[in-house]
C-alpha cells in the first residue's frame, strides 16, 4: 500500500473515531514518519520549526493512540497501521457483514476542499470493509459504555436485529 491509500485509511480511522479529518500538518507528519524522516526534517521540508512539528507529532501521535485503541509512537506507527489495515482486509473477507446489510453511519462530514492526498481512491471492497470495522468497533465502545442493544440501535438508527447480529458474527 502506498502513502495515499494509507493516509487515506489513517484518515477515515481518525473521522470515524473524532468527527475531523486530518490537517495537512497531520498528514506531512505521517508521511515524514513513514518516510523514516527526523521532526527537524520534516520541519525543514515544510518550512515549519522543528519545535512546532515535535508538539504537533506528540499530540497526533496521543490522538493515533486513541483511535487505534493502543500505544502508538513514532518508532511503531507502520506497524501499528499496517496491523489495521491487515485487520479489517481480514474481517471484511472472513464475515458475513455484507449479506447482513449492516450500514455503516458517518459522522464525519467529506472534506469541503479535496486534498491532493486523496489522489487515489480506494477500492469498492475495501471501503465496504472499513465501514463494516467501523460500525463493529462503534457497537463495541456503546456496549462499552453501558448501552444496551435496543439504546444503540435507536442511537446508530439501525435495526435493533442488526445490532445483535454483530455479537453473532463475531
Amino acid at each position: 500500500m502506498d502513502s495515499p491509500q494509507i493516509l487515506q485509511f489513517v484518515d477515515k480511522a481518525v473521522c470515524a473515531k473524532t468527527r475531523k479529518h486530518l490537517n495537512n500538518l497531520q498528514r506531512r507528519i505521517i508521511t515524514g514518519i513513514l518516510n523514516r524522516q527526523k521532526y527537524a526534517d520534516v520541519a525543514e521540508t515544510y518550512d515549519y520549526s522543528a519545535k512546532h512539528i515535535k508538539k504537533a507529532s506528540h499530540e497526533l501521535l496521543q490522538m493515533l493512540s486513541e483511535v487505534f485503541g493502543e500505544q502508538v509512537k513514532k518508532s511503531n506507527l507502520e506497524s501499528v497501521i499496517e496491523r489495521h489495515i491487515n485487520q479489517n482486509i481480514t474481517l471484511g473477507k472472513n464475515n458475513n457483514f455484507q449479506n447482513n446489510r449492516i450500514s455503516y453511519v458517518n459522522n464525519c462530514p467529506e472534506s469541503s476542499t479535496p486534498t491532493p492526498d486523496k489522489s487515489q481512491p480506494e477500492t469498492p471492497d475495501l471501503q465496504q470493509e472499513s465501514k463494516n470495522q467501523t460500525k463493529i468497533e462503534t457497537i463495541d465502545k456503546l456496549r462499552q459504555f453501558g448501552l444496551s442493544d435496543e439504546q444503540i440501535a435507536e442511537a446508530l438508527d439501525i435495526p435493533l436485529e442488526q445490532v445483535k447480529q454483530v455479537d453473532l458474527e463475531e
